[in-house]
């Protein structure tokens, strides 16, 4: 199964646990196939450069190099503008759309909010990994 996992995901699995880190730990396992873009990494570097985090730039260099190595990379075609709000939350649809995916994983509320984009059901982490008999 294809899934895109937002930035949040992926950052509170790799940096807190819980939930996160079981989706995480799903696509680390060959289980599920977590699907990011160029423009889902780049974000994602920039939110790990906070300095709320403490992060040395060297570690947020590794993290960013496993993520590369351990999602797999699409390219999305069309540009998506429907989430007004938070308009770098249509990366998210876009990467979705490109990897065929069958869920968004989010903890964002604007995505939770759409629910369901193109038969792609938006969930959180806990409710992601219960539809799919983890919990």
């Amino acid at each position: 199964m294809r899934i895109v996992c937002d930035t949040n995901v992926l950052i509170s699995g790799f940096l807190f646990g819980g939930n996160p880190r079981e989706v995480l730990q799903l696509c680390s396992s060959g289980k599920v196939i977590n699907c990011i873009s160029p423009e889902i990494i780049q974000e994602v570097e920039e939110v790990l450069h906070r300095p709320k985090f403490g992060l040395l730039p060297e570690q947020v260099y590794r993290i960013i190099g496993l993520f590369r190595d351990t999602f797999t990379f699409v390219i999305p075609q069309n540009s998506i503008d429907i989430i007004t709000l938070d308009p770098d939350d249509n990366r998210m649809l876009e990467a979705a759309d490109a990897a065929e995916a069958k869920a968004i994983v989010s903890g964002d509320k604007h995505l939770l909010e759409l629910a369901l984009w193109k038969d792609i059901p938006i969930l959180n982490p806990t409710d992601f990994l219960r539809i799919n008999g983890c919990l």
